[in-house]
């Protein structure tokens, strides 16, 4: 008797074949049939008028800290992702040890905008290696992870301070390649590293400081276990970007790895950059080098309130000082100021943000006076009061105790062909999701609907074979993730049931669901019905979570 039968879906298996009407079984996490299943199961799943696709794979994520207290990472799987990445971006929770735990929440805080107390009230600290930090979430998981081990905590374990500081020594580097060798022994998928990043002191986070012979030396060890290289490459230029690119590339034929990096924004003041970038990955690629660039499928959305440090100021130093090293009471005070009030309003009107404010939606507010605010930008209101929008947006603020939120939105990434055209692109790699991390800021996840919505229903930019081939196989095949990815006898069955009609990112609400913080914006899924993870049903639009807990740890081989 089999376990569970899909019946009367369209497949799509993944492989970009078109899609077919039939019936899935599947005996324990395994397919075991395909076609026409009239075997007897123990539970079945009218599939009629619904997709049946493999599970989406998100492989850029930041859900590493959730997964300690959430094994679901919500909202992922009610999106229709089954395996997710986390530990990008030369971040990690292990291995590390229990000295180095500030530094690396201070380095979360100021990278992926995770508050300091989801940390310190949501963690029960018990693991050094990362062994042990594989052990401490194996058992909870109902999604599937294929972690990164980071650069900069690997640096932390050998060098202590000196990581932020100066070059390794080729000692530091064996040790670095040994400790990595361990990680990769224990689970690991891969490493990642970034060329960009800044620590809570807005100093570079350690994996800058590395030379050349060390991410070589590193890249040693990944090309003995066939893993992958993920990097944040110098995204917001060109030139450095393709520099980065070819360094990636050689390190790619030297030691026979993928790599990836992340992100690749489509933007609008240099089109021309992205056909450059572009056209040397195909050339990379034509001489045997594997340089995956990330493009993920939203534009961005920043929403923010003037009590946490948002990356959106990070170009407003006396904005963006005054919020990463204020307490509330001294930010109220500051911005409260009539001196220094005329410095931050000149430094906002000089930079190059000085056509964003009157485009900023006021999102949410505490008090019933300015409840009618709500949904109106800035700069409407701002021209009723005889003001300007950055006035507005203190004046607000101060009313709101810093609890007003104003919304950036589509800052970016927003020109539907080109992002199209990217997605469409054989050598691109669908990614940069970024779960788990911007959770004050970002409107989290969604990124898989509006994939669909967008690109396949809307703009017809793609199919929709081509776009579950995307996000499954591909993905699996770039992470080296055995027996996923793909419908197929013998295969894991990782499964999404959804609504092609219908799928998308749906509307913003809070989850209240942070330890230490209480809330965050995340995006409403549309369309997913079923998400099935190890054979097992792990979610369900009209019954929500189940209490199946069968993920598992996903160490691969990269293509």
């Amino acid at each position: 008797m089999l376990d569970l039968v899909i019946k009367n879906g369209r497949i799509i298996d993944g492989t970009g074949l078109p899609a077919y009407i039939g019936d899935i079984g599947i005996l324990g996490d395994r397919i075991v049939q395909l076609g026409n299943v009239d075997s007897e199961a123990k539970a079945t799943l009218d599939a009629s008028n619904k997709v049946v696709s493999p599970g989406f794979i998100d492989p850029h994520t930041h859900f590493d800290a959730q997964l300690l207290w959430d094994g679901q990472a919500r909202p992922a799987l009610e999106h229709g992702v089954t395996t997710i990445v986390p530990g990008n971006c030369s971040l990690s929770l292990a291995p590390l040890k229990k000295k180095h735990r500030p530094i690396l929440v201070g380095m979360f805080n100021q990278i992926e905008e995770m508050p300091v107390r989801a940390f310190e009230e949501g963690i029960e600290w018990n693991w050094e290696s990362f062994e042990e930090f594989v052990n401490r979430i194996k058992s909870t998981l109902s999604i599937n992870i294929a972690p990164l081990v980071g650069h900069s905590v690997l640096r932390l374990w050998v060098m202590d301070e000196a990581a932020a500081q100066r070059v390794a020594t080729a000692g530091e580097v064996q040790q670095m390649q040994d400790l990595l060798r361990e990680c990769l022994e224990c689970g690991a998928v891969g490493l990642s590293t970034s060329f960009v990043d800044m620590d809570e002191r807005l100093q570079p986070v350690p994996s800058r400081y590395s030379d050349v012979a060390e991410l070589d030396g590193l890249c040693e060890v990944l090309g003995d276990y066939q893993r992958i290289l993920q990097i944040v490459p110098e995204f917001y230029d060109t030139d450095l970007s393709i520099a980065r690119l070819d360094q990636l590339a050689d390190l790619s034929v030297k030691h026979q790895i993928t790599t990836t990096f992340s992100p690749l924004f489509v933007n609008g003041e240099d089109m021309r950059g992205v056909d450059r970038l572009m056209q040397r990955v195909e050339e990379q690629f034509a001489r045997g080098a594997r340089v995956w660039p990330q493009v993920q499928t939203r534009p961005i959305d920043i929403s923010f309130t003037l009590d946490v440090p948002s990356l959106l100021f990070i170009r407003l130093p006396g904005w963006y000082a005054t919020m990463r090293f204020g307490t509330h009471d001294s930010i109220v005070a500051s911005f409260s100021d009539p001196s220094r009030r005329e410095t931050y309003l000149s430094e906002a009107q000089a930079s190059p943000l000085k056509g964003l404010w009157d485009t900023l939606v006021i999102r949410q507010v505490q008090t019933d006076k300015n409840q009618c605010l709500v949904g109106r930008t800035l700069g409407e209101v701002a021209r009723e009061r005889a003001c300007t929008a950055v006035e507005l947006m203190l004046d607000l603020s101060l009313e709101e105790d810093l609890q007003a939120h104003f919304l950036a939105a589509d800052m970016g990434h927003n020109n539907v062909a080109k992002v199209g055209e990217l997605l469409g692109h054989p050598n691109v790699h669908i990614g940069a999701s970024d779960g788990g991390a911007h959770i004050l800021s970002f409107s989290t996840y969604g990124d898989t609907g509006y994939l669909f919505s967008k690109f396949v229903r809307e703009a017809g930019l793609l199919g929709v074979e081509a776009a579950v081939k995307k996000i499954t196989s591909d993905t699996a095949k770039i992470w080296g993730l055995p027996d996923r990815g793909i419908l197929k006898k013998g295969f894991v069955a990782d499964i999404t049931i959804f609504d092609a009609d219908t799928i998308a990112r749906g509307a913003e609400y809070f989850r209240q669901d942070i330890p230490g913080q209480g809330s965050r914006y995340v995006r409403d899924a549309i369309g997913v019905e079923t998400v099935v993870v190890g054979g097992r049903v792990v979610y369900q639009a009209d019954g929500g979570y189940t209490d199946a807990r069968c993920g598992r740890i996903l160490p691969g081989r990269a293509a």
